[in-house]
């Protein structure tokens, strides 16, 4: 559950530093179902559809101080070790 906390703090640092002013976090668990679903939102800069597409891809980043990119990856690989399915959906804010 630590390395998972990690990830999430991971994304709302991205998600910050994409100038949003409110970032959510909702979590659901069901243990009936043995599902725990995590949900970050956010109104940041939002992704195209190219950087959405290569997101997941370590050698995608937007940031100018490093060539790599590995918070989404990472938590991507740490959801689909634990039997998950790792989505994401996003659009540019115009």
């Amino acid at each position: 559950m630590r390395e998972l906390s990690m990830h999430i703090m991971d994304i709302v640092e991205n998600s910050i530093s994409a100038k949003a002013s409110l970032v959510q976090i909702i979590i659901r668990e069901s243990i009936r179902k043995n599902i725990l679903e995590i949900e970050i939102i956010d109104d940041g800069a939002g992704m195209d559809k190219s950087l959405l597409e290569s997101v997941d891809d370590p050698f995608t980043t937007t940031r100018t101080t490093r060539k790599v990119g590995l918070g989404i990856p990472l938590f991507k690989a740490a959801v689909e070790r634990c039997g998950g399915i790792f989505k994401i959906e996003s659009k540019p804010k115009k």
